[in-house]
This record gives structure tokens, C-alpha cells and sequence, in this order.
């Protein structure tokens, strides 16, 4: 497919993660859960939502064509290729999971408040449009809301590179005629403000050094595509990261990692409905603390040859579980969890060290008839041997797919509304499951 000089066929993505809805349903409509048997099967685990976005952002530090591949389509992905459009790029679907992007000798710098409020991840665009035009203004960011996300990291660390940043009426206006290479030392392992550092030092004269950077496998995945753009950055994956910034850059074609909040969707559907799943392309490297706390739940995982297996013979076992930045247990595996302990055996004990408003969607679970009681930063749950199915709306992406796997473990039918926001982050979820044999498909929202 040519380009069109717009994101049409991107944002088509949006529609796609409908597969099977019913004709004349609102896209996406609702989704509706049922008990049934075990899963099994197999399936093969997308492209990382929170990789591929910050990929996108990258491509606007070098004219001519990027090729990703294994990009999921969703409306997120969407919503960044409208941003690059709105910067002059063009970015199209050449294939079911190949984004083009065509990147303009000549940028415009400004990322709209439309836009960027759609997302959170729209903040990434401000290293790479600095890196490249020695401008921006952007819109301070929306997405998911789980209490305050300030972004004063990412600037304060642009600073330490020369940028000079003013916060008014809503955007952010920075400037940097002249990127300069610096120390920055960040009060938190934040992974937006470690990936707009490293887009930005790429550019700026001599050499970058992050300290406190995030350790994500996203943050590694990001270095490989800027070390394959030309850029030099050593030590992704550790606490300290250097970029020696100034060298010439040129587009790449590039795969990025599996998604782990995809791979453990599907490994929480297992742990409530049960069954033996292999889902292909999943890397246990990237879930180990998970993985090792599923094991204390009982839930059987093991790496076999291009992914991972898993499987749960019986009620699960409930734990004690902390969430932490990786290589800990990540904040968006949490309603995941919490789900799962919803019906395990005994009591189990959630606590949250990364978002102060993640435990939102309780409400949610509750009203399917879970015992869980919220302190704080702490959830108290008391499993049940079955949940009733009910009417219940999705608050964010990852607890959106949280009730639906809930719904699996639920005595009669629950009904999930809300799925805009599951559809932001999650390719085909319905299909995905149906494919191993869950009773889910999609209903008209009415």
C-alpha cells in the first residue's frame, strides 16, 4: 500500500481490534464473559505496546523510511501515527503488523493538546523532536489515570543536556539551538524520562551519562534501535547508561520485543480458567519475578523453544505481592494479580509502590462479588472459589484486561463496557482468547 499522506490505514487499526463483533455493534462495543472449559492451545504474543510506541517517537531523529515489524494494532499506535503526521511524517500498515513510516527532511515541531491527551506516551515525542529540530512545543500529556504522573523528571533531566523549558497555558515550550551532552541523575527509575534523555543524547555534542535509569527490557529495546539507527548507547538494561551523542543517524528496519504485559494477560487467563497454553514468542527472561511469584501460586510456567509454556492443574495458591520497577513486579501486571487472588485459596496481600490511584477498578471486582478490602497502598484479598458474573466497566488498558480474564473465573455472564481503553492496548484480545477456547465474543455496548 502506498503512503497517503495521512494515517488512514493506521488508524483502521483501531477497528481491527473488533475482530468479530456483531454486525451493527458499536466499535468496540462491549465484551462478554463466560465460564467454560479449561484453555488450551496456542498463540503467538504481539509486539510490546509499551516498546513500539517509543520506537515510533524515534523515527522522527532521521529522514527517509523506517520499517517496524510485529507492531500491534491498536488504537494507541494510532493515536502516535496521527502525531507523526501532524509533525509532517507519513505512516501506513504495508502489511497486518508492518508499520512504513516516512520521515521528512523538514519537521514541524508541535504536538497538539488533541493528540497528546490521549495518551501519556505522547510525552516521548519531546527528546527526539529537541534532538532534531532544536525545538518543541508539546501538550502535556493524558492517558490512564492513576494519580499524579508528574513529568518535572523529564525536564529537569533535559535541562542537565541545555535545553531551556517553560510549562504554560498547558504546553510545554523548550528550546535547544544546541544539545550539549551532560550528567543526569534521575530521583526515579522513570522509563519516560530515561527514553526521552537517551532520544535527545543522541544529538547533543560529547557524551551522556544517566544515572538511576530505568531497566526495563523496552528501555534495552529503544538502545538497539537507535545503536541500529547509528547512535552509540552502552549499558541499557543497568542503572547507568551512556550515549556519546553527535554521530550521523539513518532509518532502520526493526522488530521490537514481545509484549509482557501481553504474555502475562494470557498467563493470568490460564491461572483463573485453567488449562496448558504455549504462547509463542513470550520471553520468560522478561517476566522472571512474575513468573517466580505465579510459581508460589502454583501456576507451572517453563521456556520452551521459541516462547513459553504454562499451566494451572487446580485452584491457585494466594501470595504476597509487591510491585516494584523492573526487574521487579511491574505495576501494570497488578490487576492481573489482583484478579487471579480474587480466586485463589487463602488471603493474599497487594501492594503498590508505583501508582497511588492503581486499585481504581476494585470497585469493578467487588461488584463481581470479590472480598477485597483497600488500605492505602495496600489490597487485601480474600479469595473466593467462584466470582458472579455482572456488569462492569474497564477504568484503564490493564485492568480492563483484568476483568475480562475475571470474567473467566465468574459463575454466569459478566459483561465488560468500556473497552475503548482495552482496545488502546491490547491487539485482538477476544480472538486471542477465543482461540484457546474461551466463551468470549462481543456484544452491541447498549
Amino acid at each position: 500500500m502506498d503512503p497517503t499522506g495521512d494515517t488512514t490505514a493506521v488508524a483502521a487499526g483501531r477497528q481491527d481490534t473488533a475482530r468479530g463483533a456483531p454486525k451493527g455493534a458499536a466499535v468496540p462495543g462491549a465484551i462478554r464473559v463466560r465460564p467454560g472449559e479449561p484453555l488450551a492451545g496456542e498463540l503467538e504474543i504481539g509486539g510490546a505496546k509499551n516498546s513500539v510506541l517509543k520506537l515510533l517517537a524515534a523515527t522522527t531523529l532521521a529522514p527517509g523510511r523506517f520499517t517496524l515489524r510485529r507492531v500491534p494494532r491498536i488504537a494507541d499506535v494510532a493515536t502516535m501515527t496521527e502525531l507523526l503526521a501532524s509533525f509532517g511524517c507519513r505512516a501506513w500498515f504495508s502489511d497486518r503488523h508492518v508499520v512504513q513510516v516516512e520521515v521528512p527532511e523538514r519537521l514541524t515541531p508541535h504536538a497538539s493538546y488533541e493528540l497528546v491527551s490521549r495518551m501519556r506516551a505522547s510525552i516521548s515525542v519531546l527528546g527526539p523532536l529537541l534532538a532534531r529540530c532544536g525545538e518543541a512545543t508539546v501538550a502535556l500529556p493524558g492517558g490512564d489515570d492513576f494519580g499524579a504522573r508528574p513529568i518535572d523528571m523529564h525536564l529537569s533531566a533535559l535541562e542537565r543536556l541545555g535545553v531551556d523549558v517553560e510549562v504554560s497555558h498547558g504546553y510545554v515550550q523548550a528550546r535547544a539551538p544546541r544539545l550539549k551532552g551532560g550528567e543526569v541523575t534521575l530521583q526515579w527509575p522513570s522509563v519516560g524520562a530515561t527514553e526521552n534523555v537517551m532520544m535527545a543524547a543522541v544529538a547533543a555534542d560529547g557524551r551522556t551519562v544517566i544515572e538511576n535509569a530505568a531497566r526495563e527490557p523496552e528501555i534495552a529495546d529503544l538502545a538497539a534501535f537507535l545503536n541500529r539507527m547509528g547512535a552509540e548507547v552502552l549499558g541499557a538494561g543497568s542503572p547507568t547508561i551512556t550515549i556519546n551523542g553527535g554521530g550521523p543517524l539513518a532509518p532502520v528496519d526493526h522488530a521490537p520485543i514481545p509484549d509482557r504485559i501481553e504474555t502475562a494477560v494470557f498467563l493470568a487467563a490460564v491461572g483463573i480458567a485453567g488449562g496448558e497454553v504455549t504462547l509463542r514468542g513470550a520471553q520468560p527472561g522478561h517476566l522472571r519475578m512474575l513468573c517466580d511469584k505465579l510459581g508460589e501460586m502454583d501456576l507451572r510456567t517453563s521456556t520452551v523453544k521459541g516462547g513459553m509454556w504454562a499451566m494451572a492443574p487446580h485452584r491457585l495458591r494466594a501470595a504476597e505481592i509487591v510491585t516494584l520497577p523492573y526487574p521487579g513486579i511491574a505495576t501494570d501486571y497488578q490487576p492481573l494479580l489482583v484478579a487471579m487472588l480474587s480466586l485463589a485459596e487463602g488471603v493474599g496481600l497487594v501492594t503498590e509502590n508505583v501508582f497511588a490511584n492503581r486499585f481504581r477498578y476494585v470497585g469493578e471486582l467487588l461488584r463481581m462479588g470479590a472480598d477485597i478490602r483497600v488500605e492505602g497502598r495496600c489490597a487485601i484479598v480474600r479469595g473466593r472459589e467462584r466470582l458472579s458474573g455482572a456488569p462492569v466497566r474497564a477504568t484503564d488498558i490493564r485492568a480492563g484486561a483484568a476483568l475480562v480474564v475475571a470474567g473467566l473465573g465468574a459463575a454466569g455472564e459478566t459483561i465488560v463496557r468500556g473497552t475503548h481503553h482495552i482496545s488502546r492496548g491490547h491487539d485482538d484480545l477476544v480472538g486471542k482468547l477465543q482461540s484457546l477456547g474461551a466463551d468470549v465474543d462481543w456484544v452491541p455496548e447498549g
